[in-house]
């Protein structure tokens, strides 16, 4: 294995993974217990890892800011092999998933090590395309309405055709009603914005543009995503006291105001991995009948630009 790329091998292992979260998750979907589900993923995750051949690194793990039950950042796992960087997020949705709502998601990415920004636990300011688009055509420090603006003249229609994933909080009432202002559609979503991210990446889903502020931890898991593309991503960490000013100077990020590109963030050939726990617009969720287990995944590789998605079923 080269210091920027992964063996393609593991792509299928990537997946596993993903899959074996998303169905310990899953088994407790509509319980109401956020906490609940969030640790089964971790668990199976975490023993899924393990099995591998790898020599892995958590440097993007579950939050502190949630309390949630970690894979902690710096946690080693696998048996041995390849070192590779990995960000993961056991479940993508904890509260849609202890409704039964829509969109949960088990997400991973690979890198090689040291190739990934060790995001701190903080927010970020993200805007994100999909492919085909001039590069710069986004601007982070431009308004959300001129964006949008931008993405209508590269496809050459008017504003009104443009639609903007919005994550749906208080904090984005001013951005929304600038979209909403020059007749942009908004897509509002309740959680879930690595999948939203991803979803500027596929014409089926009509998303041309995701602006917002979410976790900074699942940017750099959507940037994994969109690398593998070819989409457009930039972000900034946003830091709300001086814990979190220090928690990021702990993991060496010494310009806090740093306007990332997607490829500062991943900096090398990446695999991404998402296996849907709840029925999505990006993916089926897992389903469990008959003696038989159901997943739907999503797989791909920078370093070959694939994407293909995988449907297991096997017996429980």
């Amino acid at each position: 294995m080269s210091s920027t790329t992964l063996d393609r091998s593991l792509v299928m292992d990537a997946v596993r993974v993903t899959e074996a979260a998303a169905i310990a998750a899953w088994r407790l979907a509509g319980r109401g217990d956020e906490k609940a589900a969030d640790q089964a993923a971790v668990d199976a995750m975490r023993t899924a890892l393990n099995e591998l051949p790898i020599e892995g690194v958590i440097v993007i793990g579950e939050g502190e800011r949630d309390e949630a039950p970690m894979l902690y950042i710096g946690e080693k796992v696998g048996k041995g092999g390849p070192r590779i960087d990995i960000a993961l997020d056991p479940l993508e949705g904890t509260t849609l998933t202890a409704k039964a709502m829509s969109n949960a998601l088990a997400v991973m990415a690979w890198a090689p090590a040291g190739s990934m920004l060790h995001a701190p636990d903080t927010y970020m300011d993200k805007i994100a395309c999909g492919p085909g688009l001039p590069a710069g055509v986004i601007d982070l420090d431009a308004s959300a309405a001129d964006n949008a603006r931008a993405i209508a003249k590269a496809k050459g229609v008017d504003p009104s055709e443009i639609t903007v994933c919005v994550l749906d909080r208080p904090r984005h009432a001013e951005i929304i009603a600038s979209l909403r202002g020059i007749g942009a559609r908004v897509q509002l979503i309740t959680d879930g914005d690595v999948a939203g991210i991803i979803h500027t990446a596929d014409p089926e889903t009509g998303v041309d543009l995701y602006v917002g502020q979410g976790g900074a931890p699942e940017g750099v898991l959507a940037c994994a995503a969109l690398k593998c593309v070819g989409g457009q991503f930039q972000g900034r960490l946003v830091f709300r006291n001086a814990d979190e000013k220090a928690r990021a100077e702990r993991l060496g990020i010494k310009q806090l105001d740093k306007k990332y590109d997607l490829h500062e963030i991943v900096r090398a050939e990446a695999i991404f991995a998402a296996t849907g726990v709840t029925k999505g617009a990006l993916l089926d969720g897992v389903k469990i009948a008959g003696g038989f287990v159901e997943t739907h995944s999503l797989v791909m590789n920078s370093s070959t630009h694939t994407l293909r998605q995988v449907r297991m079923k096997r017996p429980l």
